[in-house]
């Protein structure tokens, strides 16, 4: 496992997703609540991309199946989604994110 700097803490407003892609890891940071997130952004329904997601303070709505995702730990909170997706440890120093891949 490495720390992959993503970006400045300011760079992600309240409710904003931002894709970041690493080797052949698709990943998203958000806000949600004050609180930045990262996970793939890959739904484990149908592999759809959740860049196009809605954002809410449940988690990350995929855009094709509406599955909404936990940010906290990956969990599906509604089908048709039953599988999780993978969250990543997050650091922020001197206002630069950074998350453990």
């Amino acid at each position: 496992m490495a720390w992959v700097q993503i970006c400045r803490d300011a760079d992600i407003s309240e409710g904003e997703l931002m894709p970041f892609d690493t080797d052949d890891k698709r990943i998203m940071v958000v806000r949600i609540s004050g609180q930045l997130y990262a996970a793939d952004r890959t739904c484990s329904h149908e592999d759809a991309d959740m860049s196009g997601g809605f954002v809410s303070e449940q988690g990350v709505r995929c855009p094709l199946h509406l599955s909404v995702f936990d940010m906290s730990d990956g969990q599906p909170q509604n089908p048709p989604a039953q599988d999780p997706i993978i969250t990543y440890n997050l650091k922020i120093e001197s206002g630069t994110v950074w998350i453990e891949v």
